[in-house]
């Protein structure tokens, strides 16, 4: 797979690419991570990416020019998706819909967002992380790239490590526990401990369960709705 991020700070995600999973993954030769400096795409001096609105009002809207002319210097753009809190919330089945393209390029914007023209021609879809505004969609991106690369077929150690994940199964994940067996006066539960599978299986779908209620009753309306 090959992720494209065009974005004014590619130093901003250089690093944490080339940590944990997605660095991992990147070695392994499952993901090629191919960061784009819009600046590269400005005509002039100044390497200017913004303007002010039209039709006045505060803030600055990022020119439409740089974006276009990198997205045509990309040979395989593929999926164009642009972040912004204007767009449809990014989830798990989100994440797993961005894994099955060979090619996903994500757009990273500042200040009032990108220039509408910028979504009208290359677009396909905009994604937000959450209902706040950020500085740019450089965290965003790297938000995406992470819940999108640790679902690669060999990204993580095995398959049960990310079926046991909140919401791979519309739920959120039972508590984890580890060593030692107790801290402080609290102890793993002893169905943990027992070696019986079916039972440490049942105990974990009761309390991924009762989480989901607790915590996000809105996961339980929408399965009730379908």
């Amino acid at each position: 797979m090959r992720i494209n991020v065009i974005t004014i700070f590619p130093d901003y995600l250089e690093g944490p690419l080339g940590l944990s999973i997605p660095g991992r993954a990147r070695e392994a030769g499952l993901i090629d991570y191919h960061l784009i400096d819009l600046r590269a795409y400005t005509t002039d001096r100044h390497r200017t990416t913004d303007d002010e609105p039209f039709g006045g009002g505060g803030g600055m809207v990022m020119k439409p020019e740089p974006f276009d002319e990198a997205l045509r210097a990309l040979e395989r753009p593929g999926h164009v998706v642009s972040l912004s809190p204007r767009g449809r919330p990014f989830d798990h089945d989100t994440a797993v819909r961005f894994a099955l393209e060979s090619d996903l390029t994500l757009l990273c914007g500042r200040y009032k967002g990108i220039d509408e023209r910028v979504g009208e021609a290359w677009v396909d879809e905009e994604v937000s992380i959450g209902d706040y505004v950020l500085s740019g969609g450089e965290p965003a991106a790297l938000v995406v790239i992470d819940a999108v690369v640790r679902l690669l077929p060999g990204a993580l150690g095995d398959h049960d490590s990310a079926a046991s994940d909140s919401f791979y199964e519309g739920r959120l994940s039972a508590p984890a526990y580890t060593r030692p067996a107790e801290h402080r006066g609290r102890s793993v539960p002893d169905v943990l401990r027992s070696g019986d599978h079916p039972r440490i299986e049942r105990w974990r779908t009761g309390q991924a369960d009762a989480a989901t209620r607790q915590r996000r009753p809105d996961l339980l309306d929408l399965d009730a709705a379908d």
